[in-house]
């Protein structure tokens, strides 16, 4: 009953966002239906700026919203009804034939317009297994992305996410398969918040707050999985950001434009009351070098710090577990610090735009008590694809990093679904740059972190296919206290290595077809924690029977491989036949 509560509030979500006035065309892809796009992040988001990101990659949002705009509204909602039949066999280390009835109620839905735009893909769906071994289960999955114009220059944006991953020893995280049923766990996060730009005389003005919360739900048979220390799992936060800039561009009071800028990030994560705070204030230098290239010099003062309290111990010392499998928070204990840099920073960036087509920002500088690099490119050769590349550096907990991913997504975007078992597959699909969150979603440990990173994609149409393909590099060193329970966390290195790639097309005007792949490579230097990797391939084939009645044939094949000898690894293949009506 409660997660069908948790259901209903994220449809709401959707049903709020998408009932504004606007237009356009999205659906879930893994399903047959048209897809479009690619998959990538940027790295940049909720409190995380550096001196350029506000003078390329949100301009570019903005323009992209503008041209959308020059086009007639649509409205594309499509709600249906699913009943399917699965039988999955596992093929190591056990030999189980299982055979489930799932039935889903879903959304998939596009509204892009002049001053609004939004995508969801939202998914509610319940399995009944068939014999003792054969449990039930139910989960709730999707992405919701959207902003609408109050006024000209203030704008709102909101997003959603609910996606089911299996929680290893340690936190890593791995797509869920088949065989989860309840030893899944599902990450929700939502995010919302204003956005103003004002033009007074030559003076540009800008700010942006944002507020967000994730939540990490473990059933009892997920926690029943994991065994000591290592169940220690992020519970949930609540993120806030806000940044301000005002400044004169080139050529109007000076050759050189000239700014300043302030911006603050705090993450209150339940664990252990463990917070996250960044603050920082900048004078920013913008040198015109030709028609095509601007150099970006900024320089101000940071204050970082991360602090927490301890566990209630018992009569031994012994950190107190709580019913849900986390230590309980000592609040009589004092905050102790974990980290705390503070001084003096300085950020050089280079954009280039030699055509609407092309835009690349790389910055260098000194934050967090030392070099920060990152940046992003972004290459449309035609209409028809896109290549983008991020690269990031920043501090947060879990549910800033899923706030951050969330934040980036673009507006018009389609979601890559596992045909068998409904399943995000971790990325959006969108010629607008698109994002996966592949990368944000592979550990799921409670320490705060220093998150490096690098995602690339490319995606494309060609006739009547469409494909995709994405990949990645996530790297968190985590940051705790001394002398608290989480010390153990403290200098551990977590390394995510991922890909997802899709590809699909239409057969006719009543069939299709669609494939995807996916796969994770984590690692940890944590004794506690062993490598796994994670691989998975479906395809699917739909056929319409009337006009809102299709059927869906899909197979695919998941597996875990573990890197301790006492764990064996997990292979499966499945198969669905299945009925869809949409209304």
């Amino acid at each position: 009953m409660s997660r069908m509560k948790q259901a209903s509030g994220m449809v709401a979500l959707a049903v709020i966002v998408l009932a504004l006035p606007a237009a356009g065309h999205a659906q879930s892809t893994g399903y047959g239906g048209g897809m479009s796009g690619g998959m990538g992040s940027s790295g940049a988001g909720m409190g995380g700026d550096s001196a350029s990101d506000t003078a390329s990659g949100k301009s570019d949002r903005a323009s992209r919203r503008g041209a959308k705009g020059q086009g007639g509204k649509r409205i594309d909602i499509a709600p249906y009804i699913e009943v399917d039949q699965i039988v999955t066999a596992e093929l190591s280390p056990g030999s189980d034939v299982l055979t489930y009835t799932q039935v889903a109620v879903g959304v998939d839905a596009s509204i892009q317009g002049r001053n609004n735009g939004a995508s969801a893909s939202v998914r509610y769906q319940r399995q009944f297994g068939w014999g003792k071994k054969a449990g039930d289960g139910d989960a709730i999955s999707g992405v919701v992305r959207g902003y609408t114009t109050i006024v000209p220059g203030v704008t709102v944006e909101a997003g959603a996410l609910a996606s089911q991953v299996n929680v290893e020893n340690g936190g890593s995280a791995l797509a869920a398969g088949p065989l989860s049923g309840n030893g899944k766990s599902t990450v929700y996060s939502v995010y919302g918040g204003p956005s103003v730009t004002k033009r007074i005389g030559d003076l540009d003005v800008g700010a942006n707050y944002r507020a967000g919360f994730t939540k990490v739900e473990q059933s009892n048979a997920a926690r029943n999985l994991q065994t000591g220390a290592a169940a220690d799992v992020f519970d949930k936060s609540v993120v806030q950001s806000a940044d301000v800039q005002a400044g004169f561009a080139p050529g109007t009071v000076l050759p050189v434009g000239v700014g300043v800028g302030g911006s603050f990030y705090q993450e209150d994560i339940s664990n252990l009351d463990q917070r996250a705070r960044d603050m920082q204030a900048r004078a920013m230098v913008t040198v015109p070098v030709s028609r095509t290239v601007q150099v970006v010099g900024a320089i101000g003062y940071e204050d970082v710090e991360i602090s927490s309290r301890d566990a209630v111990r018992d009569a031994n010392g012994l950190p107190v577990l709580g019913s849900d499998g986390r230590y309980v928070t000592d609040k009589s204990s004092p905050r102790v610090m974990a980290y705390d840099v503070s001084g003096l920073i300085w950020d050089a960036a280079v954009m280039w735009r030699p055509s609407r087509r092309t835009s690349l920002s790389a910055h260098m500088g000194r934050r967090y008590g030392s070099t920060s690099f990152g940046g992003t490119l972004a290459y449309a050769p035609s209409d028809r694809a896109q290549f983008n590349v991020a690269v990031y550096d920043n501090v947060s907990g879990f549910g800033g990093q899923v706030n951050r991913a969330l934040d980036q997504l673009p507006d018009d975007f389609e979601v890559v679904r596992d045909p068998v078992t409904g399943e995000l597959r971790g990325c959006v699909a969108s010629l607008e740059g698109g994002s996966c969150l592949s990368g944000v979603l592979g550990s799921l440990r409670s320490s705060t972190f220093r998150a490096r990173g690098v995602t690339a994609s490319y995606s494309m149409k060609f006739g009547r296919m469409r494909a995709g393909l994405g990949a990645g590099y996530d790297r968190r060193k985590y940051i705790a206290a001394r002398n608290t329970v989480l010390a153990s966390a403290n200098g551990v290195l977590d390394e995510n290595w991922w890909l997802a790639a899709y590809v699909g097309g239409d057969l006719g005007r009543d069939a299709g077809w669609s494939a995807n792949v996916y796969a994770n490579w984590i690692s940890s230097n944590d004794p506690l924690t062993g490598d796994v990797a994670g691989y998975g391939a479906s395809a699917s084939y739909y056929k319409m029977f009337a006009p809102r009645l299709r059927g869906t044939l899909a197979v695919g094949i998941d597996g875990a491989k573990y890197d301790t000898p006492s764990i064996d690894d997990l292979w499966t293949a499945s198969a669905l036949a299945g009925l869809r009506y949409t209304f």
